[in-house]
């Protein structure tokens, strides 16, 4: 079930000093104002902090920055600024650029000077948000990893990341923060980016939501459930993965004949972890399909593997599968 802001952020009990993502839309202004009135004995003690980051990918940035330092000005939470280049590089998606610089940006800014050692970073993301990532992940026929959407809670570069807001509403949470008493006109900024309809996200929000809340009006509650039950099974899954990797682990690389011992699908699951654990690196569909084909083909000891997989290639050497990225000249 869907809860209200209240209750969200009584639940939320994250480890001192906290930040909260600022961007200067009404979902993270509420949040912020939110765990001001929590914490108010933390604010300008030291314990919390608002991280705002500037992609300078619209003539809105200006303002959003501006609003935002208004805003922690009024509440005295120290306000952390980080201007990032969020440009897509080559073939890369301006979303992906734009969340790959933010966390950049908030790995740099626990390192600031005026802000040492937060602990806890807070993300406003709510369960419209939550349904929009699972409805995406669903067109791109996602596995269980991809069906979970979005964690209320994770570790990154030794941070704590957390979002509180994930079983609230976002009508919900506008509904709070017009009850709310700000002492600063207007209380948030409109990204004019959400009304563009050149980005799927959007063209979700505006023209599938409103279906789904007629026709399944509880979707926020049964879809949120379905990944958390999707959530649950990754995470069996990755126990299982570890435990086959103690047998097909070799230091980085994968024993080639443990491997091929084990069942196709212990075999796909133990392959995805053991290229996103030891090289941060996701194979395709496709690119693990052709990846076991060769494997299932490799019985003599001359067979060769090479074979493009994410942004690098694998590689047998010997008894071992190795992965690697850099230029490999074969003799």
């Amino acid at each position: 079930m869907t809860q209200s802001v209240e209750h969200a952020i009584a639940a939320f009990e994250p480890h001192f000093p906290l930040a909260v993502a600022l961007s200067g839309g009404a979902d993270s202004v509420a949040l912020l104002v939110a765990c001001a009135q929590k914490w108010s004995h933390r604010a300008g003690a030291g314990g919390l902090y608002a991280i705002h980051v500037n992609h300078n990918l619209q003539s809105a940035a200006t303002q959003f920055e501006a609003h935002c330092r208004a805003l922690c000005a009024q509440l005295n939470v120290p306000l952390i600024v980080q201007s990032v280049d969020a440009n897509p590089a080559s073939g890369q998606s301006p979303e992906d650029a734009a969340r790959q610089a933010r966390y950049k940006a908030f790995s740099a800014a626990t390192q600031n000077q005026s802000a040492p050692s937060i602990a806890s970073i807070a993300i406003a993301q709510h369960a419209d948000d939550q349904i929009e990532t699972l409805l995406l992940a669903l067109s791109r026929g996602a596995g269980l990893a991809g069906l979970s959407a979005m964690p209320a809670r994770w570790e990154r570069d030794g941070i704590s990341y957390h979002r509180p807001f994930l079983p609230v509403a976002g009508a919900d949470i506008r509904g709070w923060l017009d009850q709310q008493n700000l002492p600063i006109t207007p209380r948030f900024i409109e990204d004019p980016t959400n009304a563009d309809a050149r980005f799927t996200r959007n063209r979700i929000r505006a023209q599938l939501m409103p279906v789904l809340r007629a026709v399944f009006p509880q979707c926020l509650d049964t879809f949120t459930r379905s990944s958390r039950h999707a959530a649950e099974a990754e995470g069996l899954l990755q126990e299982l993965a570890r435990d086959d990797w103690q047998r097909v682990g070799s230091a980085a690389d994968c024993n080639l004949q443990a491997l091929q011992s084990l069942s196709r699908a212990r075999q796909a699951n133990v392959l995805r972890f053991w290229l996103k654990t030891q090289y941060a690196t996701i194979p395709s569909t496709v690119q693990l399909q052709e990846l076991q084909r060769q494997l299932q083909a490799c019985t003599t000891r001359g067979h060769r593997i090479h074979l493009k997989v994410g942004s690098g290639f694998v590689q047998r050497r010997g008894k071992v599968l190795t992965w690697y990225n850099q230029p490999v000249f074969l003799l």
